[in-house]
């Protein structure tokens, strides 16, 4: 981004936003949207209408918000609601701030997707009866979820989704799913595929490879990460091409003990080759999942691995966090910054195993130098535990929701209860003449 193209953005939220210049201790401005969406925002996704779909589980029992006209979920297999008429996914539309109630009625609890071609939401997976499922969300001003119950090959609850230069997304892993598929299917290519690097990364007792992460590099192929080492991987040909080190401290970073991690954004290298580079932040110790369950929660990780992977030999640089973090996001900020935002400082993700909320964000600034990347930003007042998520909107400001550690919709007596807010979060660190 140029400085004219910097200044003009800084300029325009003006009105909304004092700016913190890059010398001061901390910056950001956090602004509480709506005070109650309805629904827990476990998954959020920005559309090309402007508009964000949210969505929680339908097995929760009743929401805060009810479905439109009249309808409900008739589910016998529901284990909290037979009969449910409340919602259990909203569209959220950032120019009018307002939120319209949308019907999801397979279970999408801990499910995957990407964006398709052009531009409708592709969900798959989930849990119970939505297990295979496939949903379609087309961004219109009237649209809702279209579901394809048994879209899918195998059982998808914990995978993540890829999209490919094809159009095609490619969907990996998952709990006990050592494979991947693709969608949408062809009648030659329908079944789902062996990768047997899910079953090395795999602990039996926790399994910490679960939402491996995964992105497409520059040579088409797809790094994908679990557990605490990474491979290059020719989906074409169903061949790892290259396998990474692990990370030199050996600590996992994949669900339970779930860090987080962005592709950077490309640049050229010595001899005008474009590369790439992944960062991955946080996480969670060795051991600190079953310490969890038996109510000892050990500290998160400080630290971030740094690696380009297009290296001819790729090294793993370690770098330290101001703030421990565990169950963070990361998200890409327009200038290529990286924010880090919501999650623990100790336990892991799971039911009632985080504790310590993290309040304070940080900027990481790729191309400073080693030792001062890190700028930790103003607090929000909301604890953002598991099920909270991020997800950057157009004029900048990142839209912050979610939160809720625990079984249903408890919102009294718990360390953390189920929280409904809705907030931005504008990160006000743009270093004028240098990015």
């Amino acid at each position: 981004m140029t400085p004219n193209l910097i200044l003009i953005f800084f300029l325009l939220h003006l009105s909304l936003f004092k700016f913190v210049p890059r010398a001061a201790a901390a910056g950001g401005q956090w602004a509480l949207l709506q005070p109650n969406i309805g629904i827990v925002a476990m998954h959020m996704q920005l559309l090309s209408n402007d508009r964000v779909v949210i969505f929680d589980r339908t097995d929760f029992g009743l929401s805060n918000i009810s479905l439109p006209n009249g309808k409900c979920r008739i589910d016998k297999t529901d284990t909290a609601l037979k009969t449910d008429c409340s919602a259990h996914s909203i569209e959220y539309d950032v120019a009018s701030n307002t939120i319209r109630p949308l019907t999801v009625l397979t279970d999408v609890w801990c499910s995957s997707g990407a964006v398709l071609p052009d531009g409708r939401l592709l969900q798959t997976g989930g849990f119970n009866d939505g297990d295979h499922a496939v949903r379609i969300y087309r961004p219109c001003s009237d649209c809702d979820w279209d579901e394809i119950k048994s879209g899918l090959t195998q059982r998808r609850w914990y995978a993540t989704n890829q999209i490919l230069p094809d159009g095609r997304q490619i969907i990996i892993g998952g709990r006990r799913q050592f494979n991947y598929e693709f969608y949408p299917k062809t009648n030659s290519d329908s079944k789902a595929y062996n990768l047997r690097f899910l079953v090395e990364t795999n602990d039996p007792k926790i399994e910490n490879n679960l939402y491996p992460l995964v992105f497409l590099n520059v040579d088409g192929n797809l790094f994908i990460f679990a557990n605490n080492r990474a491979i290059l991987f020719d989906y074409t040909k169903d061949v790892v091409v290259r396998n990474y080190p692990k990370l030199p401290d050996q600590n996992p970073r994949s669900y339970p003990s779930t860090g987080s991690g962005v592709l950077l954004p490309l640049k050229s290298f010595q001899g005008g080759k474009i590369g790439a580079e992944v960062l991955v932040c946080g996480g969670a110790p060795k051991g600190s999942h079953i310490s969890a369950m038996n109510g000892k929660f050990v500290g998160a990780l400080n630290t971030c691995g740094r690696i380009k992977i297009t290296d001819p030999k790729p090294v793993w640089i370690m770098e330290t966090m101001p703030l421990a973090r565990v169950m963070g996001d990361m998200v890409l900020l327009p200038n290529g910054n990286v924010l880090i935002i919501n999650g623990g400082a100790t336990g892991t993700a799971g039911w009632e195993f985080g504790r310590d909320p993290v309040l304070k964000p940080v900027v990481y600034w790729p191309d400073n130098s080693i030792g001062s990347r890190f700028e930790i930003q103003n607090p929000s007042t909301i604890p953002r535990m598991y099920h909270s998520t991020a997800v950057l909107l157009r004029d900048g400001r990142v839209l912050i929701g979610g939160s809720n550690p625990h079984m249903y919709y408890n919102f009294t007596g718990v360390f953390s209860p189920t929280e409904l807010r809705l907030e931005a979060f504008f990160a006000v660190v743009f270093k004028f003449g240098i990015q």
